[in-house]
């Protein structure tokens, strides 16, 4: 097993971040303030990070990816999350929940149909799982998809789905509900199966985008889909294995927000540093004051664990070991460290950290979703006690 560690990162992973951070401090933290005042989707961007390969990188070159690995892209999304986490959900999104599923459990047929264009940057899609009353808990997924004459018709509703409403969306692979199968106390359960739902097709809607907290420049909507009629072929993996397979699609993504928490955590305390050192009182810089370094000697301390958290959770991933707690760690330790790191460089920037335009404002209302989305501290904590056999 190749373990990762934190600054001793073979020669190709520090080339990739360190261009990848190049990229993120010239052309994305420019632009970021005026993206999220706008609450704009960020077209160019996404267009550069396609054409520096960002959206291939765990995919095969016969599917238009850049044959590297899940650790790669995890570098890639701490570095631009470092500066903007709206963009950094974009491209995890699009990548480990738009087009992995097909990766990991699509045909051959499928794979070669969607993969092209979505790993290169010019098409994106989205995962919906999470309903108004259904996420973590299964049993209650309402999305119905009936089989009738080779044609599946689909009736339901997500909420909270990334990417899903873009100009450049090309699908959503969707949870529905296909049956019912026998438990093994012997009762009965929904049969859950994912079902492949291309734009544009009749009775799927991208409602209005969601007014939120942060990640304002992300793309966001809650789906309709009313009689939504896809061929048989469209069913992605085995049926009744649906949510089953997604639930392997969220633990490789809690690696990689583990990795976005990271970077915004970073940028946190780069931030702090760079204002401690030039904003004075009482005729010294602030950094001179013990009340101020030892905060952001935590915030720094926060930032190493996190880092070696998910990169012992990547490191398993990649060896083909069970990663599953190390990812929900991983998941956990980084989003707080994100929110924590923020909360702190807020006040140390005092004033100027309750304003919109600086950097650590953004990290403030952005962070909080990092401990919510792609299962919550508390589903993760569930998820380490149950890994230990409690």
């Amino acid at each position: 097993m190749t373990a990762f560690v934190p600054g001793m990162l073979p020669e190709e992973y520090e080339d990739l971040r360190a261009g990848v951070a190049k990229f993120a401090d010239e052309e994305v933290a420019p632009v970021s303030a005026e993206l999220d005042a706008e609450h704009e989707f960020p077209y160019g961007l996404v267009a550069k990070m396609g054409e520096m390969g960002l959206f291939g990188l765990p995919f095969d070159e016969e599917y238009g990816g850049m044959g590297g690995d899940y650790f790669a892209l995890c570098l890639a999304i701490e570095e631009i999350g470092r500066v903007n986490q709206s963009l950094a959900i974009t491209l995890e999104a699009g990548v480990s929940l738009g087009a992995m599923p097909i990766y990991r459990f699509g045909t051959e047929e499928q794979k070669r149909e969607w993969l092209p264009g979505l790993t290169d940057g010019s098409g994106l899609g989205a995962f919906g799982l999470t309903e108004p009353e259904a996420g973590s808990d299964a049993g209650g997924t309402k999305t119905r998809a009936t089989l009738d004459d080779g044609t599946w018709t689909v009736n339901g509703s997500k909420c909270f789905i990334t990417n899903s409403g873009t100009d450049i969306t090309r699908l959503v692979t969707a949870t529905a509900v296909t049956g019912t199968r026998t438990s093994g106390s012997g009762g009965e359960v929904p049969e859950i199966s994912t079902i492949m739902i291309p734009t544009g097709t009749r009775g799927f809607t991208a409602e209005p985008a969601y007014d939120k907290v942060g990640w304002n420049s992300s793309d966001t909507h809650p789906l309709t889909f009313d009689d939504v009629q896809v061929p048989e072929a469209n069913l992605l993996g085995e049926r009744g294995r649906g949510y089953a397979n997604f639930l392997r699609i969220l633990d490789e993504g809690r690696i990689a927000v583990g990795a976005l928490s990271v970077g915004a955590a970073q940028g946190c305390v780069d931030e702090s540093v760079k204002y401690a050192k030039e904003r004075r009182a009482f005729g010294q810089p602030i950094s001179d004051f013990q009340g101020i370094s030892f905060k952001i000697a935590r915030m720094e301390a926060r930032v190493v664990a996190a880092r070696s958290a998910y990169y012992l959770a990547a490191s398993r991933m990649l060896a083909g070991m069970p990663f599953k707690k190390e990812a929900a760690i991983a998941k956990m330790i980084a989003g707080e460290a994100a929110m924590d790191n923020a909360r702190d460089a807020t006040q140390i920037h005092g004033g100027y950290g309750f304003m919109n335009e600086y950097l650590v404002a953004r990290h403030y209302r952005d962070s909080k979703i990092l401990e919510v989305g792609e299962g919550t501290t508390e589903v993760q904590l569930m998820l380490i006690a149950r890994e230990l056999g409690i």
